[in-house]
């Protein structure tokens, strides 16, 4: 609980009575590697911040090949905010790619904090507007880039990732081929 009060303290002001609130509207959950915590179709009933461990929000496409939209390592929320917010079927899955320990906040939790505490709107409008960056970044940079600027951008974004999860998720979030990430990995080495 302590990583989510000082990531909240880091973005906002706060008092330590609306944080205690806050707290009191999480639950601690662990989840072990390859363990979902939501699956296309399915209603995302919660949202998820990351304590230890690391998530991956991805699609699975009309072949079956998986696509990794997103990773959510220590200190990084995660969830499909379309469904849980409007209450529709996931569009992606979350899948822990390591041990991981998360904070998870349900939507009458949610609603209770959005309605009694200013700072907490505060907080999430950041966090929604850093999401909206960094997607429109993602999309950009898809369009723009090469392998090897995609590859250097997500180690600046995700500077120790590159050593804890599999070489094909993230040859899949650069949208390239195992064997490509490998040669570029190797020519960064040089």
């Amino acid at each position: 609980m302590e990583t989510l009060l000082q990531h909240i303290k880091s973005t906002i002001t706060i008092s330590d009575s609306a944080l205690e609130m806050i707290s009191e509207n999480l639950v601690e959950q662990r989840y072990s590697k390859k363990e979902h915590l939501l699956y296309v179709n399915n209603f995302s009933e919660k949202l998820f911040f990351t304590s230890t461990g690391c998530l991956r929000t991805y699609v699975t496409d009309f072949n079956g090949v998986e696509h990794n939209i997103s990773f959510s390592p220590e200190n990084w929320w995660s969830g499909d905010l379309q469904s849980f917010l409007n209450k529709k079927p996931a569009i992606s899955n979350i899948q822990a790619l390591e041990e991981s320990l998360v904070l998870s906040i349900d939507q009458k939790g949610w609603d209770f904090l959005i309605k009694e505490i200013p700072e907490f709107v505060s907080y999430t409008r950041i966090l929604f507007r850093n999401k909206m960056f960094a997607q429109q970044n993602r999309i950009v940079q898809n369009l723009s880039l090469t392998a090897k600027e995609r590859y250097d951008n997500f180690l600046k974004d995700y500077p120790d990732l590159s050593q804890r999860i599999p070489q094909k998720h993230i040859a899949s979030y650069l949208g390239i081929t195992p064997e490509f990430l490998s040669m570029l990995r190797g020519s960064n080495r040089k």
